[in-house]
């Protein structure tokens, strides 16, 4: 018997596999634990902070509590190490820990804040806990810590909420401060109406720049680039990157030029946009695994399978080891070039490799085989991962389910959907397909086994609220089943759910011995008339 098949039925059972399950699940995020148990000793590399803290990437953990505990062990910590934390949290989009460590640092006075982390905290608050908290923290400064750094901070959440007149006010106000002497502020105005669609805008605000003589930077004149592209307006495109060639003060980057080869790409001038491509690599940072990522997706865009692997060897030669978001990236390039074979290899380098378990690496396959029918290869996956102890979550088996349901075999559709039922934790983020769902909750109207039913509504209540479709599956149920649905109607009415010309349907179609009385039909009617009149 399969492995999610034996799951499924502990979970229909009543037993608590479906906690062990989550348990195993939760696992996951540690990869010293997702990965079996081998004899082979490594040497252990001496710990810092940063590479504690880097693989708690999980948002319910608490920074602080981690920077306490790592206080506690007698580790010393310095501000430039806080600093860098910080910086590398922001990059990796880790806002809410950034912030935790920001309010950290500055509650446990490690040094006075300078203005420039004042800013960084501030645009933190602005993108975990919304504008007004940061206007809040903005007024709260002392004056000499009111600079252009921190009124920057507070223009970037007027931007980042998309408000367009209290962008523009402000960003007036700090010109008639005298505090827009740098490109930042400009950009963020650009970075606005990119943001709104008004690309047409973007050029006036660049040459505002130059005629209040700030120069721009290198992502003023992309931001104005990908404004023409956004427009198919090639030539002026080329126009404003061939000023920003012959600028002293500019050095034309490796994401400049794959800008503009996405552009041309996208217009359909392929040579022209290899050309760029090859600008782009000759800019490369040799070590940043971001730019090769960019450029294999473009030669992808362009049917351009060797110039893919070459940069892949590249990559490797000079990055040393390949992190989950490279094998990201190269498979779905090798997805979109139908390279499933290489995919697969490539996913066998990816188990080997020794990084943590990320699903979203193999998920990029389990949807390719649910799109090409392939559903005894995303079986066999699923499969696979159980034998070597590594728990798939619930987007995995949610991706299978939908494949099964698509090809029409019901069966094992609910399965699988129960299996992603009984691994769920709510901070995964994962949803169930409604119209799989629905497909699934219909296939159950017809099975005779209601406890079936029972135990799969009870598993899904605990992922979406209890509606409408869910209710007429178990009314159809109870009443196959030769069971009042009295308790059922309450629940519908205490849980908000309005009774429709379906539900006296169903309730009415059963006239057999197994009907429900002319009494709780009354009752029925009664809700439906009473939620529909007031």
């Amino acid at each position: 018997m399969n492995f999610y098949i034996f799951t499924m039925l502990q979970c229909l059972r009543g037993t608590d596999w479906s906690r062990r399950l989550r348990g195993t699940n939760r696992l996951c995020l540690s990869p010293t634990l997702a990965r079996p148990m081998t004899t082979r000793t490594r040497p252990v590399p001496r710990q810092t902070l940063c590479s504690a803290i880097y693989p708690l990437g999980h948002p319910s953990f608490d920074m602080s509590l981690e920077l306490d505990r790592w206080v506690g062990k007698g580790n010393s910590v310095r501000l430039v190490e806080l600093q860098n934390l910080i910086r590398d949290l922001r990059r990796r989009r880790r806002y809410k820990q950034a912030l935790e460590v920001s309010e950290w640092t500055r509650d446990k006075r490690y040094a006075s804040f300078m203005v420039s982390d004042h800013a960084v905290h501030l645009d933190l608050i602005g993108n975990v806990q919304g504008l007004l908290a940061a206007k809040k923290y903005f007024e709260s400064l002392k004056a000499r810590d009111k600079t252009e750094k921190t009124y920057g901070a507070l223009l970037n959440c007027y931007v980042r909420e998309r408000l367009v007149d209290e962008s523009l006010q402000h960003f007036q106000k700090m010109k008639e401060m005298g505090m827009a002497s740098s490109p930042l502020p400009y950009n963020d105005i650009m970075c606005l109406y990119t943001n709104i669609g008004l690309h047409e805008k973007v050029p006036s605000v660049l040459w505002e720049m130059k005629e209040d003589e700030v120069l721009p930077d290198n992502f003023s004149y992309r931001i104005c680039i990908n404004s023409y592209g956004s427009r198919s307006d090639i030539e002026a495109m080329e126009k404003v990157l061939d000023e920003m060639e012959v600028q002293p003060q500019i050095v034309v980057d490796w994401n400049t030029y794959s800008v503009v080869a996405n552009i041309y790409c996208k217009a359909g001038l392929n040579e022209k946009a290899i050309s760029a491509m090859k600008k782009a690599e000759e800019k490369l940072e040799k070590k940043n695994g971001i730019c090769y990522n960019h450029l294999i997706s473009l030669y992808a865009a362009l049917g351009k399978k060797q110039d893919m692997w070459r940069l892949w060897e590249l990559q490797k030669q000079n990055c040393k080891k390949f992190i989950n978001r490279d094998y990201n990236t190269m498979l779905r390039a090798l997805v979109k070039l139908g390279e499933l074979e290489e995919a697969e290899t490539l996913l066998k380098d990816w188990e080997s490799s020794g990084n943590s378990l990320d699903f979203r690496v193999p998920n990029i396959l389990l949807i390719t085989y649910r799109q090409s029918g392939l559903m005894d290869k995303a079986q066999a996956m699923m499969d696979d991962f159980l034998k070597k102890r590594k728990s798939p979550p619930s987007s995995s088996w949610g991706i299978v389910a939908t494949g099964f349901a698509e090809k029409g075999e019901m069966g094992m559709a609910y399965e699988f959907m129960t299996s992603a039922l009984c691994v769920y934790t709510p901070s995964s983020g994962w949803e169930p397909n409604s119209n799989v769902i629905r497909s699934i909750l219909h296939y159950l109207s017809d099975v005779d086994e209601i406890k079936k039913v029972e135990n799969f509504i009870g598993l899904l209540k605990n992922v979406i609220p209890m509606n409408r479709d869910m209710y007429h599956t178990l009314i159809k149920c109870n009443l196959k089943a030769g069971r009042g649905v009295e308790i059922l109607l309450e629940d519908m009415k205490a849980d908000g759910v309005l009774p429709s010309e379906e539900t006296l349907q169903i309730i009415a179609s059963f006239k057999s011995e197994n009907a429900i009385s002319a009494d709780n039909r009354t009752l029925c009617c009664f809700f439906f008339l009473i939620w529909y009149f007031n």
